[in-house]
């Protein structure tokens, strides 16, 4: 099929900043997935022109992929027609578009023996505070997938994090989803790590893929009007640079390295909802504030192509936090609890996609009617 065009640079244009990001290293995921971005060529270019080296999805993204197009009604039909309720249905579009997205980011993973040209499905939002069935729904997705360089998100709710190690230490990689604070980030690493743990004693390869998803825009969200202006849009990046220490800190200490030498991969931090919700700030406050070597920046399309603009980087994140304790504290003074604020954020994120996927399912009970009607 023809490549459609898109606003991107001429070859051989200044560097931009998708391209400076790649070589500082740090991974550029995209944050959406459609069957149109495939049809048409559009994430190929991506990947040979923006460095974009993996994707994400969600709930709500297919739910506007499949909404707004035409493009999956034909297979929606066919399968409604035999008989498949419309989770099926989702799931076996969802691994469909997915699994051609592995395969165009497979040199990638092979090239970066498997550290980077990753793509992740999610569980049912519905499973998050079930723990038996989150295992069981995370180890069939990735046997269906059939693809090494596929991520099962797990949310890293409570009942999330014993199914984030029990899907480790059964093999299938894991996006952990849904986390606001360092104490979450921890708790999803900790359990990370005893699945891996439990691999190396029984004998079995250790290298596990797995990410931790950092949420950020929407703690500044959160607190838009609580704070005085200075403050405007620095809770979020606070939070990422006290996590980001964290995360430096528990890759370099003994129980990391011992694991490290076991064959182990180490699980690379990945700062999610990047997007600015804030119509004041630039478009791409947060990827130039969340510059980091080893860390993965997934973005929607949107702050991907305000990035073509760009031809510098501001600097790289502190690796001791810089000055994020003290624009906490002084959010602390402002009366804003952070622990109770990351708890609030997790249950909101949870119900919120819970709500998408809803959403998602009478879209497709939608899309049986319109079919039904035009068949």
């Amino acid at each position: 099929m023809t490549e459609t065009k898109t606003d991107l640079p001429p070859r051989g244009s200044k560097l931009h900043a998708t391209i400076l990001l790649h070589k500082l290293g740090q991974s550029l995921w995209l944050d959406n997935i459609t069957r149109d971005l495939l049809d048409r060529g559009t994430l190929k270019r991506y990947v040979n022109e923006l460095s974009v080296t993996g994707l994400t999805s969600n709930p709500t993204i297919f739910e506007h992929a499949i909404k707004n197009s035409t493009a999956y009604d034909t297979d929606i039909r066919m399968k409604l027609n035999e008989g498949k309720s419309e989770e099926q249905v989702f799931f076996e579009l969802a691994v469909a578009d997915l699994t051609r997205a592995a395969d165009l980011f497979r040199p990638i993973y092979d090239r970066t023996n498997g550290i980077d040209g990753w793509v992740s499905l999610e569980v049912s939002p519905l499973l998050a505070h079930d723990t038996a069935a989150t295992v069981a729904a995370a180890i069939d997705l990735f046997a269906r997938a059939g693809r090494p360089n596929v991520f099962i998100k797990i949310p890293g709710t409570k009942e999330g994090l014993p199914a984030i190690e029990e899907a480790i230490f059964a093999g299938v990689p894991v996006n952990v989803t849904l986390l606001f604070s360092r104490e979450q980030y921890l708790a999803a690493a900790e359990a990370f790590l005893r699945g891996i743990e439990r691999r190396v004693v029984a004998g079995v390869k250790a290298n596990v893929g797995s990410v931790a998803s950092v949420f950020i825009s929407r703690w500044d969200a959160a607190v838009k009007d609580k704070g005085p202006a200075q403050l405007r849009n620095k809770l979020g990046i606070a939070i990422a640079l006290r996590t980001y220490k964290a995360a430096r800190e528990l890759l370099t200490s003994p129980r990391w390295t011992r694991l490290y030498s076991a064959g182990a991969w180490p699980q690379r931090l990945l700062w999610a909802s990047t997007g600015v919700k804030d119509p004041q700030a630039s478009a791409d406050l947060y990827v130039k504030a969340l510059a980091a070597p080893f860390t993965i920046d997934t973005m929607p399309e949107g702050t991907l192509k305000a990035l073509v603009e760009e031809t510098e980087l501001g600097s790289i994140m502190a690796a001791d936090g810089g000055d994020c304790e003290q624009v906490l504290a002084e959010f602390a003074a402002g009366g804003i609890d952070i622990d109770t604020l990351a708890e609030r954020l997790q249950d909101e994120g949870t119900r919120s996609f819970a709500k998408s996927w809803e959403s998602l399912m009478a879209v497709i009970a939608s899309k049986r009617e319109s079919v039904t009607k035009a068949a």
